[in-house]
């Protein structure tokens, strides 16, 4: 499965390494020059330095023939613009999105994003899960 991950910080580099031990062909997309190199260097040419937002980028990378696209930029609205413009001018079949903020989870789902991952509320939930007595 071809998955492009939007995004190379903490989330992203991770996410990436796992889909790649798992046999998936990975792409990452990475605004910052910095991060792209660092995150070049430990993974190879599989992060490229671009825009994940714009549709001459995402074109660029072969967007066309994803199977899925993961935006996990630590902001929400290029999150959903990412998805949106993979979604509706790629015609990809899966997107996914993280959410940082928790009021932003149904508009993401009534905008079309396949799945979303509230990072807050999945830290919280597994925080009282960890806390909880035992009986």
């Amino acid at each position: 499965m071809y998955v492009i991950v939007i995004g190379a910080g903490r989330v992203g580099y991770y996410l990436a390494k796992a889909l790649l031990d798992e046999g998936h062909e990975v792409l990452i997309l990475e605004r910052s020059a910095a991060i792209t190199a660092i995150a070049s260097d430990e993974l190879g040419s599989i992060c490229v330095r671009g825009d994940g937002c714009e549709s001459t980028t995402l074109a660029s990378v072969g967007t066309s023939r994803a199977d899925m696209l993961i935006a996990v930029t630590g902001d929400d609205e290029d999150n959903l613009v990412a998805c949106q413009v993979a979604k509706h001018m790629f015609n990809v079949p899966r997107t996914v999105a993280r959410i940082r903020n928790p009021r932003n989870e149904n508009i993401f789902r009534k905008l079309g994003i396949d799945v979303t991952i509230n990072t807050p509320t999945s830290s919280s939930r597994a925080s009282k899960k960890r806390y909880q007595p035992i009986p």
